[in-house]
């Protein structure tokens, strides 16, 4: 049998994150198209005395600090990707750009609220015309960056995607829900605009602010709880665990005693995982039992003997050091 040296077992940790993202190039664009619009609507919105379009380039004055912040991410995860500090490499600083942003999403949609309430009770004249061709302006310059945040990420995404384990970015993910944001309280504000000048119903351009205000409030709460799952190591998705276990107990006698999966980086997760047999085989062996599509990139594997003091629950009060073993892969 062949003798393995130590370096043999040892592997990289980056995970792909030291590669540019497409995101992140998508995300460079959008954030110079906002920054310029965010310019001119809040100009226009203050000369004009429209609170939809005010608050709309404020909204883009805060998805360009997001945007900024997401680039950032991107950078510094790909920069750091392979610094030994971070044990399971920088895969979610993406996490952590995503939940900062959503917080910087429900902030400014307390903004937009409390901004639109504060015009119901002082109310001010709208030059109607000027309000509408900038604010018809926005919205076409949100739904470009809506259209280029939102292009199928790469061909790895589709290969995720392909087998049912889709690539989050959430980085992105925020980014994205920003810029639609954007484009919502865009159109708002059109609304809100064209009905004022022709219909007399000045009170909707306040109203529309507080009904996107609730919108991107709603968006936020949403992402908010897809990144802390991943920043505190929520169990995995069930039909993983679930597909885990299965390849595994597929094998002659073999028991999954404990199983835990969190994801270490957008699409790519990690295991460790106790089973019990009364053949032990090598660790290799179990681990060429899990599909290769899932996704799992990191994994610790612990067998245990199915002895008299071995439990299907996995209690093993005499365990016996030597048929133990610990995979990393």
């Amino acid at each position: 049998m062949q003798e393995h040296s130590p370096a043999d077992w040892q592997h990289d940790h980056a995970f792909g994150q030291q590669h540019r993202k497409p995101g992140e190039r998508r995300t460079i664009v959008v954030i110079v198209l906002t920054a310029v619009t965010m310019a001119v609507e809040i100009a226009v919105g203050i000369l004009t005395g429209s609170m939809a379009l005010l608050a709309d380039g404020l909204h883009m004055g805060s998805h360009t600090v997001a945007l900024g912040l997401a680039t950032f991410a991107y950078i510094y995860a790909r920069r750091h990707a392979h610094d030994e500090r971070f044990a399971f490499g920088t895969g979610k600083v993406n996490a952590l750009a995503g939940f900062t942003g959503a917080i910087l999403l429900l902030g400014f949609a307390i903004l937009m609220a409390f901004e639109s309430a504060k015009r119901f009770i002082e109310p001010i004249p709208i030059v109607f015309d000027t309000a509408i061709a900038v604010a018809v302006i926005g919205l076409l310059v949100n739904g470009l960056s809506v259209i280029i945040l939102g292009l199928r990420h790469d061909s790895h995404d589709d290969h995720n995607h392909h087998h049912g384990h889709a690539h989050h970015d959430h980085n992105l993910r925020s980014a994205y829900l920003h810029v639609l944001a954007d484009a919502l309280t865009s159109l708002l504000a059109i609304v809100a605009l064209l009905s004022g000048k022709y219909l007399g119903a000045v009170w909707l351009d306040p109203a529309m602010g507080i009904v996107g205000a609730i919108l991107v409030a709603n968006w936020s709460r949403g992402l908010l709880k897809q990144t802390s799952h991943v920043l505190l190591d929520r169990q995995g998705p069930d039909h993983i665990r679930t597909a885990i276990a299965s390849a595994l107990e597929s094998q002659s006698d073999v028991k999954v005693t404990d199983l835990h999966l969190w994801s270490i980086a957008p699409g790519i997760w990690a295991a460790e995982i106790s089973l019990v047999t009364s053949n032990p085989q090598p660790v290799a062996f179990y681990k060429l039992c899990i599909p290769p599509d899932i996704g799992l990139q990191h994994l610790t594997l612990e067998v245990n003997p199915r002895t008299a003091q071995v439990s299907d629950r996995g209690t093993n009060d005499h365990e016996d050091p030597e048929n133990s073993g610990a995979l990393g892969s």
